[in-house]
């Protein structure tokens, strides 16, 4: 299972503006690179993402073979409501990762 990183301020005014921030650490094999006997090491990176709060959907990202490494995401939301904001991905290997962050609006 990969680990992973989330960044968003704990608390914010309704209506307003917050920054998530997303490291998730993977090695996300290309399916190019070969073994020293020369078979090819199976793809496997991060297929499929998504962030969620209560039922609703905030970003759904499918990456594909050009994406690096540890991937880093950025992006804006307007909470709804007082919530978990949770953060789910799955791999080519049908591994399955999950962060979550509380945000708290007033």
């Amino acid at each position: 299972m990969a680990l992973a990183r989330l960044q968003v301020a704990p608390a914010a005014r309704a209506g307003e503006a917050l920054e998530v921030r997303l490291l998730v650490q993977h090695p996300m094999e290309t399916g190019f690179r070969r073994e020293a006997d020369g078979s090819a090491v199976p793809m496997n990176v991060v297929n499929s993402l998504v962030c969620r709060m209560g039922d609703a959907e905030i970003l759904r990202a499918e990456f594909g073979s050009g994406v690096s490494a540890n991937p880093y995401l950025a992006f804006w939301i307007v909470p709804p409501a007082s919530g978990e904001l949770v953060v789910e991905w799955v791999d080519d290997a049908g591994a399955r990762g999950r962060v979550a962050a509380t945000i708290a609006l007033s």
